[in-house]
């Protein structure tokens, strides 16, 4: 996410001493996240062009930014880790950009790894990961639903780069982001999952336990490519069915309507948020 977090050459350097080729993973993700029990609301899927900046764009911005090219926006809706500011970022905004015909895409920046390269307000903790996880996750949910994204929602949580072969560390990460899901799924909010195709996409799509995790997988792999399917990095049994997003390309400053907005572009074929 271009300076979301980190400097994007920091996070370009680190993406790339992962190693870019991923193996496939094994086993079946869980599609929990269109789930169609009486008790679930009904998902918002958007498939289409996305795009992700720091901060929300102010609303005639987004107006203007209204072509058709980008069809939905990824908004970083809380987390002691969130980069930016928002100032744009309300429930009044959300209500006009949505009327407007966008989708939005609620992103949480929670607790990061343990082992991670750099310095974060929120680290996980090998101990408390999982009270961590489930605090955060009730966070994300009260965030999310402050601004008027309603239950049914998918909410995608940000985990940045991290050595996934740090057993201990990755044990956490794993702690963590499980704890997460249910406390987000005991509120009737879908849950997905930012990171990196060599790195945390990858702990999560590899994952031999597959018990409470996001059912929906964002991935991080800068190859240019507007897909989410021939260039899918894991099984492809993992997460079909609309439950897919991928983060292609990073740092494009684009023009439109006399606005100018530096962003990353996302393919997407998932869960959005529900705001209607």
């Amino acid at each position: 996410m271009s300076s979301h977090r980190q400097s994007k050459k920091r996070r370009y350097t680190a993406w790339a001493a992962a190693g870019a080729a991923v193996l496939a993973g094994a086993g079946v993700a869980a599609q929990n996240s269109l789930a169609t029990t009486t008790s679930w609301p009904a998902a918002k899927v958007y498939t289409g062009r996305a795009f992700d900046t720091c901060a929300a764009p102010s609303l005639s911005a987004m107006k203007a930014w209204h072509t058709g090219f980008y069809g939905a926006a990824a908004v970083y809706v809380g987390g002691k880790n969130r980069g930016c500011s928002q100032p744009n970022l309300t429930a009044s905004w959300v209500k006009s950009v949505s009327s407007v015909g966008w989708k939005l895409v609620p992103l949480y920046v929670g607790a990061q790894p343990p082992c991670q390269s750099g310095s974060s307000p929120e680290v996980i903790s090998a101990s408390t990961a999982a009270s961590q996880g489930s605090a955060d996750g009730t966070d994300a949910v009260t965030k999310a639903s402050a601004l008027g994204m309603k239950p049914g929602s998918a909410l995608y949580l940000d985990m940045e780069s991290y050595d996934i072969t740090n057993t201990a560390c990755n044990d956490a990460v794993l702690t963590y982001i499980r704890a997460w899901q249910k406390a987000v799924h005991a509120k009737l909010y879908r849950t997905g999952f930012y990171g990196f195709s060599s790195s945390s996409a990858k702990a999560v799509a590899t994952a031999t336990d597959r018990t409470n995790l996001p059912g929906n997988l964002w991935y991080a792999k800068w190859d240019k490519v507007n897909t989410t399917t021939t260039d899918w990095p894991f099984a492809s049994t993992l997460y079909t069915g609309h439950h897919r997003a991928h983060q292609y390309m990073v740092n494009s400053k684009e023009s439109r309507g006399g606005y100018t907005i530096t962003v990353d572009r996302d393919a997407w074929d998932a869960p959005v948020a529900v705001t209607g």
